[in-house]
């Protein structure tokens, strides 16, 4: 932006425009803010995590192509009911024909493909033929009776770990939902329907729609709560340091516009909102506190030269480079988002890249405007406040000087805190679970704990066998392979059950003995075999024999039901599959993972590789910012280290604490690059202006450190606050970020203000000609 000279200050012409303009300049603020926010009644909303992924890839493509050649159904609600005395009785079996009965009525359910006992097709044999029935076509009134279900029940492999626990305490109906059905509103009309059912059952609903859509809803209501909390929190904040008001409105002003700009265009530009992109409100509230270095530096200046004018281009001629720079390597942190493959991230980032920078063009136009409107007064009361004699920078003088004296020290503690975040790295473990989004007492999680502890698990992936030829399904060598390896993966800790269509022909060829368990096992003949399956698809409900087996009976569908959501489950379901058909090669059948549980691994991996990729390219991107702000590739280096000393750090936490590696930390970790390097910008440009002014070494780091440094506190104090809110809210990915970002903000302004001075002191020859320091 080309300079302009008033009154020997170096300004740009669009600041002097704003000072000598204030009213208009506010004006044309608030007139392009009403143009954005004419954009929110078009907002739409995305909750699906199939949708983080581009609709073409691979894992979306295979997912959508088994789906249809399977028949099964993207979503399926579960509904758990628990009775601890036992299901077996009539009480409870008439509850669950009522439930069943309502939940056919419910719009948004695929009605024939309910599964519960109502409707789970029986296999059994009549007259010599096969005859399929629901398992429960009548209420049993007599104990006979009811033996005689519970018997049919449990000898029934297909159906124990799905529909009846080992227990006989809990069973489920499996509420499959049409595309584009809502599942958190059906979650909701399925607990009115059992609201009405009295006695000693409990009730429990879930699986992956009722986390998603729930997650969905309780997002926006989490960030219509605590945006404006947040702005709240920081006006109080603000008006503690400063004590005027309308310089508190104002940095609220540039945080709120830059929220309405950049969810305006996200909107106008037709975006959905995503969870990512529902939390950039926070983000650019928090991010918009890089304007208290404005105001921190305007009150020295007033309170020392007494001309509100000047004070104001003095103040932006002396932090105008580094508010610049600050600005830009915060929108490359975010903005190198957008070369990533996980498309809300993508979007999030480029919109809060766009609102860093409305944040920067305020902070030259928007808020000079208001401080020319100021009273001079009521500025030189409250700006008094503000010396080097007082407060903060007192003991930030302290501070300053215990850096400066003790070098070496500080560098063997920093390298002893370095070695341990190191090994406290080496700890992590990358995973991803969005039950674990909720909070541990929250009824989705409690609702999974139990269908996961009682049955075979909420969590369904897919193993699909393809042969090399059609009709390999019936041959009885390929149904012994499969058999095999569900017996196999039975062995891995979290798989609760298997199915398959070997299963099904183990339990035709039973029933069709006389009901004798010695023929519990796969025919030797394929012509029975195909006999069989004949007979069950012409007397059952197409999609039991559908889900199973394709029609030309090339492929089968292995389903695995996991006790947990957490991604790095599927992985083990993989590996297991590889290994053993490596010590037990068959080359007719080769497997290959379907299923919501394979793309959350898939997902998980992908944000590994993307942030990974981000990570480093942010490291180079930011470190050239730094180098040329500094015109130095070593204070480049130099700037560096806090920056990086703090993110290891915290991951060694994560590490030590055994938290995992997931979704959201993987984004912060670019993120903080951005948001962390400020204050080194700040730190190193204005130490090497004081620098010039006195060419004292020491006495000019000092100073930095008191002076500056208050604006760095402040505005990591600031920024902490802005963010602790969400340590109050009731999804885990809020308090994650609100606890990251707060101890990333606070640590790194530390780290800066000790480590720097330290680091300037010991390599002053390495970093300045011997004729700038003397």
């Amino acid at each position: 932006m080309e300079k302009w000279y008033e009154k020997g200050v170096k300004v740009n012409r669009l600041t002097i425009f704003s000072i000598n303009h204030p009213r208009v300049t506010i004006i044309l603020a608030f007139l392009v803010t009403l143009i954005f926010a004419t954009q929110f009644p078009k907002i739409k909303t995305d909750t699906d995590p199939k949708n983080m992924l581009p609709a073409t890839s691979d894992v979306r493509v295979y997912n959508d192509q088994m789906e249809k050649t399977f028949a099964l159904h993207k979503d399926v609600i579960v509904l758990g009911i628990v009775n601890e005395k036992g299901i077996f009785n009539s009480s409870t079996l008439e509850k669950i024909e009522r439930i069943t009965d309502e939940i056919f009525r419910l719009k948004g359910v695929v009605l024939q493909d309910v599964i519960s006992f109502t409707t789970a097709d029986n296999v059994i044999a009549e007259n010599n033929n096969l005859t399929v029935k629901p398992l429960l076509t009548g209420i049993p009134q007599t104990p006979e009776e009811m033996e005689v279900f519970r018997k049919n029940l449990f000898e029934n492999p297909i159906w124990v770990g799905r529909l009846i626990s080992q227990n006989g305490k809990t069973t489920a109906i499996y509420v499959p939902l049409e595309p584009g059905a809502n599942g958190k509103e059906i979650a909701e009309k399925i607990k009115e329907i059992v609201k009405k059912e009295k006695g000693e059952e409990k009730y429990y609903v879930a699986g992956d729609p009722v986390a998603r859509d729930t997650f969905g809803a309780e997002m926006f209501k989490q960030m219509a709560l605590f945006s404006p909390l947040a702005g709240m929190i920081m006006m109080v904040a603000l008006f503690l340091m400063f004590g005027n008001i309308p310089l508190v409105f104002s940095i609220l002003a540039v945080a709120m516009m830059s929220v309405v700009w950049s969810m305006g265009l996200l909107i106008g530009l037709g975006f959905p909102v995503h969870i990512m992109s529902s939390m950039i409100p926070v983000f650019l509230m928090a991010i918009s506190t890089d304007s208290i270095h404005i105001f921190n530096e305007f009150y020295f200046r007033f309170n020392e030269i007494k001309d509100k004018k000047r004070a104001v281009m003095d103040t932006i001629n002396s932090v105008g480079a580094p508010v610049r720079y600050t600005a830009l390597a915060t929108a490359v942190g975010f903005g190198v988002l957008a070369i990533g493959g996980i498309i809300p991230v993508r979007v999030f980032g480029l919109f809060v890249a766009f609102g860093t920078m409305v944040i920067r063009l305020m902070s030259f136009t928007f808020l000079p405007a208001v401080m020319m409107l100021i009273k001079e007064d009521k500025l030189l009361k409250t700006s008094q406040r503000d010396s080097l004699e007082k407060g903060a920078s007192v003991w930030l003088g302290k501070l300053g000087r215990f850096a400066t004296g003790r070098p070496k020290l500080l560098l063997s503690v920093g390298f002893i805190f370095l070695v341990l975040a190191i090994v406290g790295i080496t700890q992590i473990r990358v995973n991803n679970n969005m039950v674990k989004w909720f909070k541990e007492k929250s009824e989705v999680r409690e609702a999974d704990k139990i269908m996961n502890a009682n049955l075979g698990g909420t969590s369904l992936g897919y193993l699909v066998a393809h042969a090399n030829s059609e009709e390999a399904m019936k041959e009885p060598e390929n149904l012994k392979y499969l058999e095999a390896v569900q017996k196999d993966l039975g062995n891995v800790e979290l798989v609760g059950k298997t199915t398959s269509l070997a299963d099904l022909v183990k339990r035709i060829n039973r029933v069709m003995n006389q009901d004798n368990p010695p023929y519990e096992k796969i025919p030797e003949d394929k012509k029975v075999i195909a006999q069989y399956l004949f007979m069950f698809g012409m007397a059952a409900k197409p999609s039991t024999l559908d889900n199973l087996v394709d029609y030309p009976y090339q492929q089968a569908n292995l389903m695995v039901q996991l006790k947990t959501w957490d991604a790095q489950a599927m992985q083990k379901v993989i590996d297991r599959v590889a290994d053993y058909q490596k010590s037990h090669p068959n080359g007719n059948l080769k497997f290959k993972p379907a299923g919501i549980a394979y793309f959350n691994l898939v997902w998980n991996n992908e944000v590994l590789f993307d942030m990974v990729k981000m990570f480093g390219l942010a490291l180079v991107l930011v470190f050239l910012i730094l180098s040329f702000n500094f015109r130095s590739f070593k204070w480049g280096l130099v700037s560096y280290f806090p920056l990086i000393f703090t993110i290891l750090l915290i991951y060694g936490v994560i590490g030590f604490i055994g938290k995992d590696f997931d979704m959201p930390i993987s984004v912060l970790s670019t993120l903080s690059l951005g948001m962390a390097v400020d204050f080194a910008i700040h730190f190193v440009k204005r130490f090497k202006q004081r620098l010039a002014e006195e060419n004292d070494l020491q006495k000019a780091l000092i100073w930095t450190v008191e002076r500056p440094g208050k604006g760095i506190l402040r505005n990591a104090f600031l920024f902490s606050l802005a963010f602790s809110v969400m340590i109050f809210a009731s999804l885990t990915p809020y308090i994650t970020v609100g606890i990251f970002i707060a101890f990333l903000m606070t640590v790194s302004a530390f780290l800066t203000l000790i480590y720097l001075p330290a680091f300037i002191i010991l390599f002053q020859k390495f970093l300045m000609p011997q004729k700038e320091t003397t």
